[in-house]
């Protein structure tokens, strides 16, 4: 266990240390509740929760001392395994140094602690505000949610939005554009398009394929390969790989496949790698839309991906399928309920926004329309989703086209991409 002499040189070892400069994201967490509530702010590694934190600590100090703030990284290489028992040794030492006095906790990447669950309804109980970040989905998942009674905030924190990207760029989002700066403005969604929006990425340009490489392997080998012990390291290798080249993804398939190569793993060990991967925010699995649960959950989901810039370092250069990436990103950011749809007769519509069993918007994602035979695919598609799921709401995006079209009688809304992405 680690010794008070120890906690005491990291909590002075951050309070004597200036906090780095930060970006203000357009997420806004709330710092004093009326409630006594942990806050929860998950994401993807290295999409910004921790300089999310220090934008908080930032604001507490106009107001409190820094002494009763402490912030802790429970990825130190100097903290080794840790437990209730060590986090109450903290707090132990935390109020020796700072006694009597409210305080504010904040423990990044809580995930690595055993039982910390425990530990924060123990602070919940004393007044004490707490922050808690970690780059596992479980973070929200029901047994958490139960296990901290119903007693914590969750925020998501995701690679920059199109918004915060523009704004890093100092490029100033209005209602209407010069020709010079609608042409700066699709030169900047380019850049976005192809390589996402990390912040380090954004940040550091002239690095950005490393960067991303580096964010690559970490969140595959730290957050899958070691968190969940996996034991088979080339199937999870190859399955990562064809995730990447899929756009539907069936396990049984890839179970196939693999048999015939002569590599041994079970059909559950597969689906548990899958959920490795989600609970990273590394991929998404997005189910057919079906009033039935069970055919819902039963249907091959199509596979989306945390930020382009993962799938370009990679190999991925096809429009179609970055561009649909960026939607189904956005939608998430949003919180839309959304799935896919496909009727008897196979077409298929890229995005369904639900409200409950009520579809409220069909969408269709297509780089232009320019080809007479892409644009009858692709809105035959859109209106046959709207006929078979009673949705008038008909929405189609393209790179830079706009205005509304008729087909078969039906208003079709033809939105560009960065209006898309800008829209609330």
């Amino acid at each position: 266990m680690i010794s008070k002499e120890k906690w005491a040189e990291i909590i002075k070892g951050f309070q004597e240390k200036p906090l780095p400069e930060v970006f203000l994201r357009d997420i806004k967490i709330r710092t004093e509740l009326p409630i006594q509530r942990a806050v929860s702010i998950i994401g993807p590694r290295r999409a910004g929760k921790t300089y999310e934190m220090f934008c908080i600590i930032k604001e507490l100090e106009k107001r409190y001392k820094i002494e009763d703030i402490l912030y802790v990284n429970f990825e130190r290489a100097d903290l080794g395994a840790l437990s209730y028992d060590s986090l109450a040794v903290m707090l132990d030492t935390f109020n020796e140094l700072s006694p009597d006095s409210k305080k504010w906790l904040f423990l990044d990447e809580i995930q690595n602690v055993y039982s910390w669950e425990k530990f924060a309804r123990s602070c919940l109980d004393q007044g004490i505000k707490i922050f808690l970040s970690g780059s596992s989905s479980k973070l929200l998942s029901k047994e958490i949610a139960t296990s901290m009674r119903g007693r914590n905030l969750t925020y998501k924190i995701l690679p920059f939005s199109f918004k915060e990207y523009l704004r890093y760029n100092n490029f100033a989002v209005k209602e209407y554009f010069s020709s010079a700066e609608k042409s700066r403005l699709l030169s900047l969604l380019k850049e976005y398009f192809y390589y996402g929006g990390y912040p380090e990425a954004v940040i550091y340009k002239e690095e950005r394929e490393k960067i991303l490489r580096d964010v690559f392997d970490t969140a595959i080998y730290r957050d899958v390969i070691e968190r969940a012990k996996v034991r088979n390291i080339k199937a999870m290798k190859m399955l990562i790989s064809a995730l990447i080249s899929s756009n539907e993804f069936s396990v049984h398939k890839f179970y196939k496949f693999l048999k015939t190569q002569g590599i041994k793993i079970s059909k559950n060990a597969l689906y548990n790698y899958m959920g490795h991967l989600n609970d990273a925010f590394f991929i998404f699995p997005l189910k057919k839309f079906s009033l039935s649960y069970k055919k819902s959950e039963h249907s091959i989901p199509k596979i989306y991906y945390i930020d382009n810039g993962l799938l370009t370092i990679n190999g991925i250069d096809d429009r179609g399928k970055l561009m649909e990436n960026l939607v189904f990103i956005e939608l998430m950011r949003k919180e839309r309920d959304i799935a896919y749809y496909r009727s008897v007769t196979g077409e298929e519509a890229d995005f369904i926004i639900k409200s409950g069993k009520k579809v409220k918007q069909v969408i269709q994602v297509c780089y232009n329309l320019e080809n007479f035979m892409t644009k009858e695919r692709e809105f035959k598609a859109l209106v046959k989703a709207g006929k078979d799921l009673k949705c008038k709401n008909l929405k189609a995006i393209t790179w830079d086209e706009s205005g509304e079209k008729k087909f078969k009688g039906k208003k079709i809304s033809v939105v560009p991409l960065w209006k898309f992405l800008l829209s609330e």
